[in-house]
């Protein structure tokens, strides 16, 4: 990846989380380079959104993969995940705004295979009575993972909240309190 797209890309990620509407003029000026130069590297507003959607996929799925084991209780891979993921979530937590936007059908497309793996580590969860069957897998797995970027709007600059947004998103999953209180205390 050149320099010149990835500083675009780190500052497009800051210019969007403070204005999901800004423009490619913005980002350009942000980066320091001219537009022509952004557009050189994404011909369109929808291909910079994509491409940092699917930079937000690659990382997001790495960290699942990391510590995700098919023997480990899927209660304690959530708290896992979201204390590896909560160093992220500040950076991607614009694409939860852009997603209710005019790019909201390519994002959400871009963002299914984490949503599949959450769902399945959800499901897997319900399997073994870790998680509330409250609701389906995949509707608990989608209200769990945004109820996280919903807290990082207020939180995301704050490490040490890792374990209370871990812990409300367990109690989201229907684990009980003290084994969500356990599991969030072990992350910090």
């Amino acid at each position: 990846m050149s320099g010149n797209r990835e500083r675009i890309l780190e500052v497009a990620l800051v210019v969007l989380g403070h204005d999901p509407d800004a423009g490619m003029g913005e980002v350009a000026a942000a980066a320091g380079v001219v537009r022509r130069t952004v557009y050189g590297h994404f011909p369109s507003r929808a291909e910079l959104v994509q491409a940092l959607t699917r930079r937000a996929v690659t990382e997001i799925a790495v960290v699942l993969d990391e510590v995700d084991a098919p023997d480990r209780p899927a209660d304690a891979v959530w708290a896992q995940f979201i204390a590896r993921l909560w160093p992220l979530v500040h950076r991607y937590r614009v694409l939860v705004a852009l997603r209710r936007g005019e790019h909201a059908k390519e994002i959400h497309a871009l963002l299914g295979p984490v949503e599949d793996l959450l769902t399945a580590l959800v499901a897997r969860g319900q399997s073994d009575g870790r998680f509330g069957r409250h609701l389906s897998a995949p509707i608990l797995a989608r209200l769990a993972w945004g109820a996280v970027f919903a807290m990082a709007d207020d939180l995301a600059e704050d490490t040490s909240a890792v374990g209370p947004v871990s812990m409300a998103s367990l109690l989201l999953l229907g684990v009980p309190h003290d084994r969500a209180e356990a599991l969030a205390e072990s992350t910090r």
